[in-house]
Order: C-alpha cells, then structure tokens, then sequence
C-alpha cells in the first residue's frame, strides 16, 4: 500500500511540474503580428497573442537575468508571432513608418510592460511608512489667514523642519492596516494629499502649496519629495506558493476593477518580489442545505476573479494593480499563485 501510495505522489508530482512546464497558450483570435504604437505595453501586446499575456517573458525567451531588466520594444517596430509546434515565440522586425518620417533609430521613449500611469503615485510617494511616522514627520500647524484647508498658492506653517529639500509631500496622518485574515495591524498608510515648497526656513518653517490631490489643512504630515524609482516589469509567477488575502482597495472605495489598486496581506517577509502576478478569487462560500430535518454544510469553490500584477513590495504588505476583472476585487477576497 505504502509503495502504491509513494508512486502515485510521484505520478501526481510529475503531472504538476509538465503542467507548469507547458508552452503558453495561443490566443484563439492571435493575428501573425502587430505594428507597436505609442500607448501600447508589453501586457497588452502579449494578450493579442497569448491566453496569459503575463506569461510574455517565456515566450520572448528571456532567462533570469533579463526577466529583471527585461528588453525594450519601441512604435514602430513589428511583433511576429512563429508557432514552433505548440511552442510559440514572439520576436521583433525592422521599424515600419508610422508617420511621414522614416524610423532608422527607436524613438526615445520604450513601450511599459504595464500602465505606468496608473501606478506612478504609488512610485514617489511613500505610501506604506513607518510606526512613528505621525510622531517623526513635520507637521502642519497653522495655515494662511487661519484657512482650514489649503489649495494651490495658499501658504501653510510646518514644525519639525529639518532638511532644505525644496518640494514636500503632503500625507494624511498614517493609519493601521489590518490583516483581514487575523485582524492584526501589519503596516500603517498616509494617504497623499500634494505638494508643497519650502520658501522660508525656521521653526516653524514657511510652505506654499504647489498642487492639491485633497485638501490639505493643519495636522496633515509632510516628506521631502523623492524621484520615482525607474523599473523595467517583467511579470512572472512566484517560485514558490504563495497565498493570502485583498487588505485594502486603495483610493477609498470599496471594489476594485481593471488598472486600480489593491494592497495585499503579504510582502517580502512571505517571498513576494515586484513583478509577480497573482490569481485573484472570490472565496467559496458556505451553503446549508436542509433535508429531512438535516442539515448538510458545503463549501463552494473559489472563483477565479482576476490577475494581480505586483509593482512595490513592503515586509508585510505589497501593492499590485489589477490587470484583468471579471468582477469586482473585494477585501477579503484571496490570492494566490496563477
């Protein structure tokens, strides 16, 4: 019995690796190729061609190295598609001309691998931030004229002032994040309000407000403004399983879809890196069923809800933007490996 039981954890073993070890999928409707315009991004090009376009990395051949700083497609240049038995390749030809010039160098700015625009905010700016980050970070503690919120041109006066940077971030006091599997805080988030200038050093240090998200008022933290971190995405699944739960929508809402923003439960402390993607799921729920003064108990499966795409990584706690929606993305749903 046991020998029969080792040979079928071996069969099933095996069957899984050949699984994951399979070509990407053929997109019923794939064209032969595709001219790259401005606006494309390597997902969307992928999805032209392939079921999973996240899986684009393996069939443009890419090893490890390169999965981390992935190379570059730019308009103009042509995308074919070469089936090699169920093993399909993408590979690139000469520039075609997209408007009255002619390319002979790739214009200046790369495709994405996703939509950079969507995701920028969370780049710059320091959303997850540290325990004492409401009792470190300069304060906000008189406005222009005793204005209880400011805008753009309003003058605002901030103590705890101690470097010369020249524009600031403004952030909501933090908040705690919860796990919502175990309900214990495992971060705290400042929501980003704008920016602001510093013009007149002192204690308390004179700002002007250059440009508002939200209304910026008296309480409100401020950061020395840093530059976006520039990465080169390359989707890939996780090397390991991984699985947890939707913590928060961000930007106060409550359902996420297509290219908004959910932060997971997880981060680097559970093997999560920038770049890998998730399956979102609705969790099954639990049925009763009475029957002859019974009553069985069922737990429906999970349905698949859509694909995560995770662009910045914390210890405890990841942001990803979601990439694909066949119904709106919950806290609470679950994740895991695709």
């Amino acid at each position: 019995m046991r020998k029969i039981i080792c040979s079928l954890l071996v069969a099933l073993s095996s069957a899984a690796t050949v699984a994951h070890a399979a070509s990407p999928a053929i997109a019923p409707d794939a064209p032969d190729r595709h001219v790259v315009k401005p606006g494309d991004t390597l997902w969307g090009i992928a999805g032209m061609f392939l079921k999973e376009p996240w899986r684009w990395p393996e069939v443009w051949r890419l090893n490890r190295e390169q999965i981390r700083n992935p190379h570059l497609i730019y308009p103009g240049q042509i995308v074919y598609l070469e089936d090699f038995g169920g093993d399909p390749r993408l590979r690139l030809g000469q520039p075609v001309r997209l408007t009255p010039r002619t390319y002979e160098e790739p214009v200046a700015e790369p495709i994405a691998s996703i939509p950079h625009k969507a995701i920028e905010p969370f780049l710059a700016k320091p959303i997850a931030v540290e325990a004492g980050f409401n009792e470190t970070a300069p304060r906000i503690v008189a406005t222009e004229e005793g204005r209880v919120y400011l805008g753009a041109g309003d003058t605002a006066y901030a103590t705890g002032v101690t470097e010369r940077t020249e524009i600031w971030n403004a952030y909501r006091p933090a908040a705690p994040i919860r796990d919502p599997e175990t309900r214990q805080i495992i971060g705290f988030e400042a929501e980003y309000l704008g920016d602001l200038k510093l013009v007149r050093e002192g204690d308390p240090a004179t700002f002007q407000v250059v440009s508002s998200q939200y209304e910026i008022g008296k309480g409100d933290r401020l950061v020395p403004a840093r530059p976006p971190e520039l990465i080169a995405y390359a989707p890939r699944a996780p090397e390991t399983q991984i699985e947890g739960s939707v913590a928060r929508i961000v930007g106060g809402v409550e359902s996420s879809g297509r290219h908004n923003v959910v932060l997971l439960n997880r981060g680097s402390n559970d093997g999560v890196e920038v770049g890998h993607v998730f399956g979102a799921f609705l969790a099954g729920k639990l049925v009763s069923v009475r029957e002859d003064q019974k009553v069985e108990n069922y737990r429906l499966p999970d349905e698949r809800s859509g694909l995560l795409f995770v662009f910045r990584v914390y210890d405890t706690i990841s942001y990803a933007l979601v990439m694909d929606a066949k119904r709106p993305i919950e806290v609470g749903d679950r994740f895991r490996n695709p």
